[in-house]
């Protein structure tokens, strides 16, 4: 398929896990695809395995002069952008008790704030009919014990994309909010799970997901693709959960 002929996709958070796989999806689809991380190490790693048509930017979401450079270096390579994936975030787990000031700051600055102002700021880049896609979680929508910053974060997102879907709309700009459920991918390292912890999480949500398993990076990625593409071009403002049915049966 060439749905994506042509166009540039921005994705920031796309070294590993959902981001690395929509980014090779994107490709995959004719895209030129523009990723973002903050460790410059995975980020060249990155880049190398995707080829020529990927260019890396080293920079955090939630530090705004790094998205002015981002843009910056979007709008002298390419002019424009088709497709932003604003996936970059983090998913630090506390109970309430545990939770302080700089757990809380830190999951609003990179999921909330730098979320929105990635939006922001790509919005004179973004051609007309453009598609930006925002990456919250279903875990918006449940009470999950650890998870009450996190899933608040998640909640913000999916107001985000009702209301940049409305206020972009003129210009024919479609947004749209992916929720996944569980995947597993490299974040559940970066917060300090380990091989045991991760198992222990998969089982445990298996059992109360009607497919029996958790998902793959690339089925969010195949979504995410759908979303950025003119076979979507009727959809915007929705919220799409790719859960196995984990909240939706």
């Amino acid at each position: 398929m060439n749905r994506l002929r042509d166009k540039i996709a921005v994705i920031t958070g796309g070294t590993s896990g959902i981001g690395l796989a929509t980014a090779r999806r994107m490709m995959a689809e004719g895209a030129d695809v523009v990723i973002t991380g903050r460790n410059r190490e995975t980020l060249e790693s990155a880049v190398s395995e995707l080829g020529d048509r990927c260019t890396g930017f080293a920079g955090d979401v939630s530090n705004l002069d790094d998205l002015d450079e981002l843009f910056a270096l979007v709008r002298g390579r390419f002019g424009r952008i088709d497709t932003l994936f604003a996936n970059a975030g983090i998913a630090p787990f506390l109970p309430v008790e545990q939770v302080d000031e700089g757990h809380f700051d830190r999951l609003f600055g990179i999921n909330v704030r730098g979320l929105f102002f990635t939006v922001q700021k790509a919005i004179p880049l973004l051609t007309d009919g453009s598609s930006v896609i925002l990456t919250a979680s279903v875990a918006s929508e449940t009470g999950n014990p650890g998870a009450s910053v996190y899933s608040a974060t998640k909640a913000a997102v999916r107001s985000f994309g009702r209301t940049f879907a409305a206020e972009l709309s003129p210009r024919g700009i479609r947004v749209n909010v992916i929720s996944p459920g569980l995947v597993i991918t490299p974040l559940f390292e970066k917060i300090g799970m380990n091989e045991d912890d991760v198992a222990g999480l998969s089982e445990m949500v298996s059992q109360r997901t009607p497919m029996g398993r958790p998902g793959r990076p690339e089925e969010i990625a195949a979504a995410v693709a759908f979303l950025a593409s003119d076979d979507a071009s009727y959809v915007s403002g929705s919220d799409l959960p790719a859960d196995g049915g984990l909240v939706q049966v």
